[in-house]
């Protein structure tokens, strides 16, 4: 399959290793993915140290410590967390379900009975009591390695369930920031727009003021209501995104709506993100990444799982013994009349199932197949993620800085425009255009500051930041 791979890419091999299997089977080895040597884009962005706990939590680097909260939070209270971890907890126990097949099975039991006749020539009745006990074990003996493989495949799938559980960490940690993000950016936009309100209805004033003087006239007084109005509009709208996000908000972190207002307000400025990024190259971001890490171990349990379909053809050896013993009175079974005990073996071979075997094997080496496919793109998917992140944090950068010159022209054209305009030299219109023109830039430079913010989370989401080993611990509900 390697043939058909894109050949501007490098060979790399990613291992996982899987713990906890016999050792005599030999874990499958995951399939090759050929990744690049670097990344395409790695000049757009200034590369920092390569420090795993500013990849881990990663959100501190925007120094803000709301959403340093929020996040903490929502990794500890969030329902999709609890709810990975108890999905975790039940992957555990289907193991241990799995690992008790290799052990024997032993049962108890006691039992009693009495018989009364009655001889009716002699009008005599005779009672007799009987008590036993048995100790019964049995023990399908894994000659062939097919229990050891379903252990070993329930082990792969606690390994994939607990890199799924970090991926719900990273997953969340970067939708509360982006969430964040465009609540501070809402605010920030009404800031402006009501900072505009005021500025704009000194000018209806002023137009009023020249239209009862008899220096101006109706149209310029209209036309100034009318610019006051279409910025009055736009508020419903932002106000709306702001309630909203809030409450997406409380929804990540598992409260009701309303709960985090007291420590989402006041308003606060778009957090700013870091100069530079820790992360290191492509073959490191894979295994950093929870997605990749649960799809290898997606194919190393549905290698296993194949194992033991072919298994299925060998014979199965069973143990089966019992003692038991028997008694005319229940005190008298530890110095029993009788023992009776026995010890027997049984080899059975399938030797007709109408195909069944086989069919399974031909359905679990399609879903090993399908398994390694999903890998494979995977691996794919997180390399064109993170290419994506790198290209739109420098695009972002580029058009804030960009914005930012356009808004200090149009500042200061509004302002000149409406000096000229107080000294009657040009015309209300231009004046009116020139502070719309001026909103409408610093609307999209503050949106500009949130999307460059938000493609800085994107990244460390891509860089798969987020989680460590400790989180299992750090994080349970």
């Amino acid at each position: 399959m390697t043939s058909s791979r894109p050949p501007a890419l490098a060979a790399a091999l990613l291992l996982l290793g899987l713990g906890g299997c016999s050792s005599s089977l030999t874990p499958p080895v995951a399939p090759p993915v050929v990744v690049p040597v670097d990344w395409q884009h790695r000049a757009a962005v200034l590369p920092g140290p390569r420090d795993s706990a500013a990849l881990v939590a990663w959100w501190t680097r925007f120094d803000d410590p709301v959403l340093t909260d929020l996040i903490t939070t929502a990794l500890r209270a969030s329902p999709d967390v609890r709810t990975a971890f108890s999905r975790l907890a039940e992957s555990r126990a289907r193991r241990g379900l799995a690992g008790a097949a290799l052990l024997p099975s032993l049962s108890a039991g006691v039992s009693g009975g009495g018989t009364r006749t009655r001889d009716r020539l002699t009008d005599v009745s005779v009672s007799r009591e009987s008590y036993s006990a048995a100790l019964d074990a049995s023990w399908q003996v894994d000659l062939f390695g097919l229990q050891r493989a379903t252990v070993a495949a329930a082990s792969a799938d606690v390994a994939q369930t607990e890199e799924l559980f970090y991926g719900v960490r990273v997953s969340l940690a970067a939708e509360v920031a982006a969430a964040y993000v465009t609540l501070r950016s809402a605010e920030a936009q009404l800031d402006l727009v009501q900072r505009a309100l005021v500025t704009r209805a000194e000018v209806v004033q002023l137009t009023h003021w020249r239209e009862q003087s008899g220096t101006g006239d109706g149209l310029d007084t209209q036309q100034a209501i009318s610019n006051l109005e279409q910025a009055r509009a736009s508020l419903p709208a932002l106000e709306l995104t702001a309630a909203q996000t809030r409450h997406r908000l409380a929804l990540l972190c598992g409260r009701v709506p309303g709960a985090l207002d007291s420590l989402l307000l006041p308003a606060r400025a778009v957090p700013g993100p870091p100069a530079d990024f820790a992360f290191g190259l492509p073959t490191e971001t894979l295994r950093q990444r929870p997605d990749v890490r649960a799809a290898e171990q997606a194919v190393l349990a549905a290698s296993f799982r194949t194992t033991a379909a072919r298994r299925q053809r060998w014979p199965s050896f069973t143990l089966t013994g019992s003692i038991g013993v028997t008694a005319p009175h229940p005190a008298s079974l530890f110095s029993p009349d009788s023992v009776v005990a026995s010890l027997l073996g049984g080899l059975t071979a399938p030797l007709f199932t109408a195909g069944r075997i086989t069919q399974t094997i031909a359905v679990q080496t399609e879903q090993e197949h399908q398994a390694i496919l999903a890998y494979e793109r995977t691996v794919l998917t997180a390399l064109a993620e993170v290419e994506d992140a790198l290209i739109a944090v420098q695009l972002q950068n580029e058009r804030r800085a960009t914005l930012a010159l356009a808004v200090t022209a149009a500042t200061a054209a509004a302002q000149f425009s409406a000096l000229r305009y107080d000294a009657g030299q040009v015309d209300l219109f231009i004046s009116l255009d020139a502070q719309r023109t001026l909103l409408a830039l610093q609307q999209q430079e503050v949106a500009s500051v949130a999307d460059r913010a938000t493609a800085s989370i994107r990244l460390y989401q891509a860089l798969g930041g987020g989680w460590s080993p400790s989180a299992l611990t750090a994080s349970l509900p």
